[in-house]
């Protein structure tokens, strides 16, 4: 995927669902893996020619493994006049030393959100945006279904009432496939997760299950998508359909 067609898919999801709004200052999650570098490289990009002005902070909240090399990420940020800050915390020691977590994913993330947000409010951030891409948005809706027992998935934007801050979604248009190919053709800096468990989780077992449903019925994930959209899930914002 080129840089132009990561532009339109961003512009879209930014148009429909209003995510981006007069001299926003946006907090952007760099994870250091594929999605959240990509969308770096999306919003930096549509912040050239988007009518509406909006600043950027990258921000990356460590979680205290010691072998987490960032340097090429600040790097990267340098080379596009991004803001970074790392958050040291030690989410790490605490979920597998201390507390021996046997389903560490949910703690870990909210620890997660909870340093990221509570930094982004610091900077004066009022969005802050998560790289979730399409394929997320599937895997999340199915994952409910089957072990909820709901017909759900994660909204493009969602205002957090405690924090006064908005969430949003501006890859919820683009393929795991397509970043995929964006992080190769444009050598992105990806710094592999440490964690012990990564690969391992209820998400990875959607993915497979989505793979092989769509490999037996071609179309079928694009199908689950278009459901998402038109689902009316409660706390989904209304979505203008872009002409562009």
């Amino acid at each position: 995927m080129k840089l132009q067609q990561l532009l339109s898919y961003t512009r879209k999801a930014v148009d429909e669902y209003q995510m981006i709004e007069e001299g926003d200052k946006i907090a952007v999650g760099i994870s250091g893996g594929k999605d959240s570098l990509t969308m770096l490289y999306a919003l930096h990009g549509l912040r050239r020619f988007y009518p509406k002005h909006f600043e950027l902070e990258a921000i990356t909240v460590s979680l205290g493994y010691p072998d987490f090399n960032l340097e090429p990420i600040k790097e990267l940020c340098k080379e596009l006049d991004v803001p970074y800050t790392v958050i040291d915390t030690e989410i790490a020691r605490i979920i597998f030393d201390e507390r021996k977590e046997s389903n560490p994913c949910s703690l870990c993330a909210k620890m997660r959100k909870g340093a990221f947000n509570e930094t982004a409010k610091k900077m004066g951030c009022s969005k802050v945006a998560y790289a979730h891409h399409k394929d997320d948005i599937v895997e999340t809706m199915l994952l409910s279904l089957i072990f909820e027992g709901r017909f759900h998935s994660f909204s493009p934007k969602t205002y957090l009432d405690r924090m006064d801050m908005t969430v949003i979604r501006p890859l919820m248009y683009v393929l795991e496939a397509d970043v995929i190919g964006f992080k190769n053709k444009y050598h992105l800096p990806v710094a592999k997760s440490p964690c012990p468990i990564d690969g391992y989780t209820k998400r990875e077992y959607a993915k497979n299950l989505i793979r092989q449903l769509n490999g037996e019925n071609p179309g079928v994930k694009e199908r689950m998508f278009t459901a998402v959209l038109n689902g009316n899930i409660p706390g989904w914002p209304e979505r203008i359909p872009h002409t562009r």
